[in-house]
């Protein structure tokens, strides 16, 4: 399971990765380089993913970052940092390394899109398509499964001490791999999490009840704890149909934790991990503390 070195000499990572930042202003941190590696998947295909490590040999905590979905194909292919830096930093700063996949269908990993949904909507917003959201999640959530098994491999990974972290559609599927008892995985964190809606339905999604029914039985399979985060500006989910999907899966006995955020200061709450690290990061700080994460 190859590593590839942190420098940009290869041409793959030189287009992926390594376009020369300007000087950065004074007072911001230096850009981050990460290692790139190539993760196997069922099928003897590869997925990329970009490796952050704290300064020191290791072993480290992991945790593994599930990026979302854009609403394009050229979008989805174009894809080249599937981690924001800033939360890069916010875990290695915590001693955490961070291993962020870009997974099939999106960027440099290529391959046929896995993992539409089948809902669309027209240009009032209205549904005309309904979702399927396990086409989504299934997909996604197996090749997390490949991550963490990758990442037990590693000589600078603790095997035992694994966080999933995702957004949106990332969220989703990190909360289906968590129900999946994968060995060395501790716990889960959702940041908007979900599938199948569009901005342009300013919030009311199409048929919200089927990602409610795949929480039901995930909820049921789950004894992770986790930590949910939503925002009530959310132009994807609107503010009520998380609280349900987590009251479902909080239904079946699971340790999940629901932080319903104050409005992020932005246009779309969709935009809560990027824009609203004010809003989720103190409480994630104490249920990280709280479960001695």
């Amino acid at each position: 399971m190859e590593t590839l070195a942190r420098t940009c000499a290869a041409a793959l990572l030189a287009t992926l990765l390594c376009a020369a930042p300007d000087a950065p202003a004074q007072g911001t941190p230096e850009p981050l380089v990460p290692e790139v590696a190539r993760i196997p998947l069922p099928g003897e295909t590869t997925m990329v993913a970009q490796v952050f490590r704290p300064p020191g040999e290791g072993p480290f905590p992991v945790l593994v970052f599930s990026h979302g979905r854009a609403g394009t194909d050229f979008e989805r292919r174009s894809l080249a940092n599937p981690v924001l830096h800033g939360h890069a930093r916010f875990w290695m700063g915590r001693g955490y390394a961070v291993v962020a996949p870009i997974r099939p269908g999106y960027g440099i990993t290529g391959g046929p899109d896995r993992e539409d949904s089948g809902a669309r909507y027209n240009e009032w917003g209205a549904c005309v398509a309904r979702p399927e959201p396990q086409r989504t999640a299934g997909p996604a959530a197996e090749t997390i499964a490949s991550a963490v098994a990758w990442v037990r491999n590693q000589p600078w990974a603790r095997p035992d001490r694994i966080l999933l972290s995702g957004n949106s559609v990332g969220g989703l599927a990190t909360v289906a791999a968590c129900s999946a008892s994968l060995p060395g995985v501790i716990g889960c964190i959702n940041f908007a999490g979900g599938s199948g809606g569009s901005p342009a339905s300013n919030g009311r999604m199409c048929e919200p009840q089927r990602i409610e029914s795949l929480m039901a039985g995930w909820g049921q399979a789950n004894r992770l704890p986790s930590i949910w985060f939503y925002a009530p500006n959310d132009l994807y989910w609107g503010a009520e149909a998380p609280t349900r999907w987590h009251a479902a899966f909080a239904a079946g006995g699971s340790p999940a934790r629901f932080v319903g955020t104050a409005p992020v200061p932005a246009p779309d709450g969709h935009d809560l991990l990027r824009v609203g690290g004010k809003l989720w990061s103190v409480p994630l700080q104490a249920w990280l503390a709280e479960q001695g994460f």
